[in-house]
């Protein structure tokens, strides 16, 4: 029999009897042009499992790129940190798959580097941006001799090692899948939840390395923990706090609605309730997904969603934040400072009123860069931001960071602390967050700082 490469699949031709192979891992019988077909993930395991029954086949399946381990720099030249070379320890024991968790600002790319290095396999690095492409490209051009490939915003370079958007992977994946021995996929929790994942599943990459701020769910877990592997190694920002990371303050600032907003947020709150707790009685085990599937399906339900919608924009809004802000703008008047908001309607508002530069989506690439440029520079002093500075781009430093409006989960807040540890000599940043007291804002924010403030404990891998 023979195994071939397939459009993101393996295949296997006829020679094969349905006892030999019927049962190997992710095997099924392809109807149309009659032959035994996985998804291209499978095809090591399938390899194992033939050579272990003494089946005897031919195996076309994996050209893969030579030229990679004679052009990797020096091991010195990494210098790595214990937590990074832990990490890659940590994960070369389990088999060369698994998820690396490391807080923003901790090195993460180095650590992926020194993998890349110790296995001196054809790679394939996958980001979710062509920011985070082009980021990845200038680090590794500082430690790989070769030349590194680009798939993605126009251009289409293959090379032994190569770095892709999620986008352009999706693409391209099904004629290139086999030509890869290692895939590193930076900020996989962006996978997992059915977007992009057939990327996963078209290579036969055997070696797998996931790299995240912010580990997944537990749905999303479960599903990288197969397509990549489980969690191997995991450090939070208080583990590497003082050390790896600048030591930081969190800072919650309470405000309080005023009275007219306060009548509003009840009346809102209370239209809300009245459709989302009868739901909740009736199906006990519903997410919020099925609430807002069931909503949409009656008026009553758009309207109590919309009630929901409006609370959240009161909160994100009120008026005790923008007094707020102005105070802690005037606390610090030398330090490069952060402001975070929930959306650009606010961060727009917030830099006409504070005189504050925004960078936003909308915003164009040149004019970003120039932005942060002169915050590196200390020509700007001060800069606010809904989403864009969350992840993805390369933020200079910055001591103070503001969060005016977040999502209620922790996942974004984690990002942003990130954005103001990394270490100078002498720092401590300081990070506050602006908090409406009002129904279940503050222990929303209490969930978000415990996230930081906890350690990885005993349960943390390795």
């Amino acid at each position: 029999m023979q195994l071939e490469f397939d459009r993101g699949t393996v295949i296997i031709r006829p020679g094969a009897s349905p006892t030999s192979v019927a049962d190997l891992p992710g095997i099924r019988w392809d109807s149309r042009v009659r032959v035994w077909r996985a998804p291209a993930r499978f095809q090591a395991a399938i390899v194992s499992e033939l050579r272990a029954r003494g089946v005897r086949f031919v195996d076309r399946v994996g050209r893969r790129m030579d030229g990679v381990s004679s052009t990797w720099c020096p091991a010195e030249q990494l210098a790595l940190r214990d937590y990074q070379r832990d990490a890659v320890q940590a994960w070369l024991a389990a088999g060369q798959r698994g998820l690396i968790v490391l807080p923003t600002g901790a090195g993460k790319t180095r650590v992926a580097i020194a993998a890349m290095r110790a296995l001196a396999r054809p790679t394939l690095c996958l980001a979710p941006t062509r920011i985070l492409v082009e980021q990845w490209r200038t680090t590794l051009a500082g430690f790989y001799g070769g030349p590194v490939g680009q798939l993605g915003d126009g251009v289409h370079d293959l090379q032994a090692v190569t770095v892709a958007t999620l986008a352009s992977a999706y693409q391209w994946m099904g004629r290139i899948g086999d030509q890869f021995g290692l895939l590193v996929v930076d900020e996989v929790h962006h996978l997992g939840h059915g977007l992009y994942e057939e990327i996963l599943d078209m290579t036969t990459a055997p070696a797998r390395l996931g790299l995240t701020a912010t580990p997944p769910g537990a749905t999303g877990a479960a599903a990288l923990a197969e397509l990549v592997g489980p969690v191997v190694f995991s450090r939070t920002v208080a583990d590497l706090a003082g050390t790896a990371l600048a030591p930081f303050e969190l800072v919650p600032v309470p405000v309080a609605l005023t009275a007219a907003e306060a009548e509003q947020y009840r009346a809102l709150r209370a239209q809300f309730l009245a459709a989302y707790v009868p739901f909740t009685i009736a199906a006990p085990a519903a997410t919020w997904a099925d609430f807002v599937a069931a909503a949409g399906r009656s008026s009553s339900g758009r309207q109590a969603l919309a009630a929901w919608r409006r609370a959240r924009e009161l909160v994100t809004a009120a008026d005790g934040k923008r007094q707020a802000l102005a105070t802690l703008l005037a606390r610090h008047p030398d330090a490069r400072v952060l402001v975070f908001t929930a959306d650009n309607t606010s961060a727009y508002r917030i830099a006409r009123e504070h005189l504050i530069m925004p960078i936003t989506c909308e915003i164009k690439r040149r004019e970003r860069d120039d932005v942060l440029a002169a915050f590196r520079a200390g020509t700007l002093r001060h800069l606010v931001s809904a989403r864009v500075l969350n992840e993805g781009v390369d933020v200079p430093d910055a001591d103070v960071a503001i969060i005016v409006g977040a999502a209620a989960g922790a996942r974004e807040f984690v990002q942003r602390v990130g954005r103001v540890l990394r270490p100078r000599d002498g720092k401590r940043a300081v990070v506050y967050e602006l908090v409406v007291e009002v129904g279940s804002e503050p222990a929303r924010a209490r969930r978000r700082h415990d996230a930081v403030a906890s350690p990885a404990g005993p349960g943390a891998l390795p």
